[in-house]
């Protein structure tokens, strides 16, 4: 099974390795081993259970709020083939002959092996309680397992949690998304035992409560109740008393994988694990463990992924014949930080005050929401800590609380939020470790900076890895890097671009404050050259948000990149597509009727988006107006795909319709759509209105979303899908209409005066001194005073608002613009072709003859059509 390479004179024997899993931790073993020596004599082969390479499960909740499986894979693209690994899904391991050193799978293949790496994972505890495997009964594992509660939620009505840690916890949050009453079973006397204590536990499930979940904690499940037709239909507890139910979720804790190694006959402990040693070797030589299927050298099974990645590297640079004392793997920090239902929560070192002599330091305010606790050793170091409803200083607490030096902070003065906080990354020892993923210390990332040059967060995760995992610990290492550079007498370069040394929100302000209208004013005063591709659009927006004339007159227009400049969206063969507004999704049928006559006189594709709009694509430039003046004749306007500005205010049918909704989503979807409509930003805008907690429209995943409740209005921000998800924050609670709306205008306006340029809301609410907390008190109490301007500033807004498309076809000058050639209008590019495909045309693919129908890309100087 194996072969002989040559190169030069040498000879070198080719290495068969298998890989069983390929999870999180299986791909962190394989990106750690190609980068070790001699990883090209070494032929890979993965095989994995599940339909679908490596992804992230400690954001699979994010799925239920529209997150692909895409978005949450761990595998880079052109990853396996670039170092020739091949990757064999769904194909596990049944068996293995540690004699013959084979490994058979699930499709009878029998593969040889050199190495062999065991990452098999674990598996959920399921209660032998009666009617546990009953139809309705779910695990939380996998995609393949929300794919089966999604479906199963859809006739539900309510659903159980059994178990209250940290994973039984995220389930919730689902089903509560998914629209379930949902009660959460945990035998222990609180929530999240394993991590907080009494005190945070009695907070973290009053503020669960608060969110609609119901907890029942002290109690085990007895007994699943069961219909005639197999179906759950309720669940009785230990205590006597009976809960309905439709949908069961198991939560209980994991198992360790480790059912190949003890049919090996390799040993296992006595509660399960693959025993290894400190390099992660099993009892053959040829054979390691990784991850949860693994009983470390320390006696523990970690469920942990960074302590999964550190046993992945430990392994690899083993197989690689690094020997080093220092790289083993004898432990590892199992401190938690996340956020559960909304609640943020975060434990780390001896959260429970285990070790003799210890002291708790305690700060309770149950007004506010906050709970913080720390223990304190005999020799006043820091052990580790609670911490509910404010984990803003867990970055800095947890390498202290890992460095075990005495602090040179008072205690007190570490959770009091009056008090000066702690010292900051400067207080934190080159030992303590900052980013647990990878496990960089605070001297390597200072090393990066101060030996190899890096002067960005950027350079340093490329030069050290921090921060490339799970990102908890990004604001910590940027505050190093800044201090660093400080340290070292380099001022840390804050400006906009070379042309103005403001950031965008100081810009924002001047423009404000002196009425400035104009790029050429603003950088005769306040800059300096004739600016750029970073500055210009960046003022056109402040500018254009501060209804400073429409974005196509005078200089204006030559700020603007393609897309505004020609107000539409380019598309990659050349031509641009037009997106009329269709505010909250509602259409008449005339309306649809006329969109679909353009779409077919014009020959465009058309699709219905994932805004609830309809997009046309394949116009060329001069066919923009005479589109844009039948959808306007037809009552449409500008959607505005094309700008920095509001998108689309998503809705479902709400209460009209739906047996479910308590609130009128839809009109307030449009309400809300039409007022925020050409909103300019410094960064696109997206909203939502669900009509009930079963969140169809996806609000929790959006910059500003609405859920109504039987009371009013919940109001989330912070949202944002992509390829960094992030589920919004509930600034307020039941709102009236009134107030719901006079809060997102001011949370908009506070957004566009403070962000830094492209900068998402999700992005600018981390990176905001005191978060969540510092914008609500601004948006809500009026902290700053500043209320009062941003109602103006909005009402400017509204009052000011022109459709963009109505503009141009009312004046000439500005029509004059749409033209694929000054000397030729209407000439098509040969360069640009289409084919016709599911009915529908598309743009021409490399090697196909297609037909004309739009022009390339004329962008800036306008080009002329000439004789050869």
């Amino acid at each position: 099974m194996t072969h002989r390479q040559t190169s030069g004179r040498t000879s070198r024997r080719v290495k068969d390795l298998i890989l069983i899993g390929h999870g999180m931790v299986g791909q962190r073993f394989l990106e750690t081993l190609v980068e070790q020596p001699g990883a090209a004599d070494r032929r890979i082969t993965v095989l994995a259970e599940e339909p679908r390479p490596a992804y992230d499960r400690v954001h699979l909740t994010s799925w239920f709020s529209g997150t692909g499986i895409e978005e949450l894979s761990l595998t880079p693209p052109g990853f396996l083939t670039r170092y020739g690994i091949d990757l064999r899904l769904a194909d596990p391991a049944t068996s293995i002959d540690r004699a013959a050193r084979t490994v058979t799978t699930a499709s009878g293949q029998v593969l040889h092996y050199d190495e062999l790496v065991l990452a098999t994972g674990s598996y959920p505890f399921v209660p032998p309680v009666p009617g546990h495997d009953a139809a309705g009964c779910h695990v939380y594992r996998t995609v393949q397992d929300l794919e089966a509660i999604r479906a199963d939620a859809a006739d539900a009505r309510v659903g159980v949690v059994v178990g209250g840690g940290l994973l039984g916890l995220e389930a919730a949050g689902a089903l509560t998304a998914l629209g379930l009453e949902t009660h959460v079973v945990e035998f222990a006397p609180r929530l999240m035992a394993v991590q907080v204590d009494e005190g945070g536990g009695q907070l973290l499930r009053r503020k669960v409560e608060d969110l609609g979940v119901n907890v029942h904690t002290g109690a085990g499940t007895q007994a699943i109740v069961t219909g005639d037709d197999g179906r759950v239909r309720g669940m009785t507890l230990s205590d006597g008393r009976e809960l309905p139910a439709d949908l069961v979720v198991f939560s209980a804790g994991v198992r360790p994988r480790d059912q190949l190694a003890r049919d090996s006959g390799l040993p296992v402990g006595d509660r399960g694990g693959i025993v290894v040693d400190e390099r992660c070797r099993t009892r053959d030589p040829h054979i390691h463990a990784i991850g949860e299927c693994a009983l470390a050298a320390d006696g523990k099974v970690y469920g942990l992924v960074a302590p999964g990645y550190a046993m992945a590297g430990t392994a690899a640079r083993s197989l690689a014949g690094d020997h080093r004392d220092e790289d083993v793997f004898t432990g590892a920090d199992t401190s938690t930080k996340l956020k559960l239902l909304g609640v943020d929560v975060a434990s780390f070192g001896d959260a429970h005050g285990a070790t003799e002599g210890a002291l708790d330091v305690l700060y309770s305010d149950s007004r506010s929401g906050v709970y913080k606790k720390l223990v304190i050793g005999r020799e006043g170091q820091l052990l580790g800590g609670v911490l509910v409803g404010d984990t803003e200083s867990y970055a800095v607490l947890r390498p202290l609380a890992i460095g075990g030096n005495p602090l040179q902070t008072a205690p007190e003065q570490l959770v009091l939020p009056a008090g000066p906080g702690p010292a900051g990354p400067v207080a934190l020892p080159d030992e303590a470790v900052v980013c647990s993923c990878h496990n960089v210390s605070k001297g390597e990332i200072r090393a990066a900076v101060q030996q190899r040059g890096c002067a960005t967060v950027p350079e340093v995760k490329r030069c050290t890895k921090a921060g490339t995992g799970c990102g908890s610990c990004v604001k910590l290492v940027g505050t190093i890097v800044t201090e660093e550079l400080e340290a070292s007498g380099v001022s840390v370069d804050k400006s906009l671009c070379e042309h103005f040394a403001h950031t965008r929100a100081e810009l924002y302000e001047i423009v404000r404050v002196a009425g400035i209208s104009s790029f050429s004013d603003l950088i005769d005063r306040h800059g300096s050259g004739q600016g750029c591709d970073i500055c210009k659009p960046v003022v056109a927006s402040i500018l254009a948000g501060l209804d400073h004339g429409h974005i196509l007159d005078g200089e204006q227009a030559a700020l603007q990149d393609t897309n505004d400049h020609f107000l539409a969206n380019l598309q990659r063969n050349g031509s641009y597509s037009v997106v009329p507004r269709i505010p909250g999704g509602e259409i008449t049928p005339d309306g649809l009727i006329a969109i679909g006559e353009i779409a077919r006189d014009f020959g465009l594709y058309t699709k219905i988006t994932g805004g609830q709009r309809i997009d046309l694509f394949g116009a060329r430039v001069d066919q923009l107006p005479p589109i844009w003046r039948r959808l306007v004749d037809a009552g449409f306007e500008s959607g505005h795909a094309y700008g920095k500005s509001l998108r689309t205010v998503k809705s479902c049918v709400g209460e009209t319709w739906c047996r479910y909704g308590v609130q009128d989503s839809v009109g307030l979807a449009i309400e809300l759509e039409l007022r925020y409509r050409g909103l300019r930003s410094p960064h696109k805008l997206k909203s939502a209105v669900s009509g009930c907690a079963r969140e169809c429209a996806e609000a929790q995943g959006k910059d500003f979303g609405i859920i109504a409740t039987s009371s009013g209005w919940n109001l989330y921000i912070g949202g944002n899908g992509g390829m960094t998800p992030r589920h919004a924050d509930l600034l307020a609670a039941d709102l009236d209409r009134e107030t719901l709306i006079r809060s997102i205008d001011r949370f908009l306006m506070f957004y566009i005066r403070t962000a830094d340029r492209l900068e998402r809301t999700s992005v600018w609410l981390d990176r905001v001194e005191g978060g969540l907390e510092h914008v609500r008190a601004v948006v809500m109490d009026d902290s700053l005073g500043i209320c009062a301007e941003l109602d103006a500033l909005m009402a400017r807004h509204i009052g000011g608002y022109q459709d963009e498309w109505a503009a141009v076809l009312d004046d000439p000058e500005r029509l004059r613009r749409f033209a694929s050639f000054v000397n030729a209008p209407g000439t098509p590019d040969p360069a640009v072709t289409f084919m016709t495909e599911r009915g529908q045309i598309r743009p021409a693919r490399p090697g196909e003859n297609g037909r004309i129908l739009a022009p390339a890309l004329v962008a800036g100087p306008r080009l002329e059509v000439r004789p050869a």
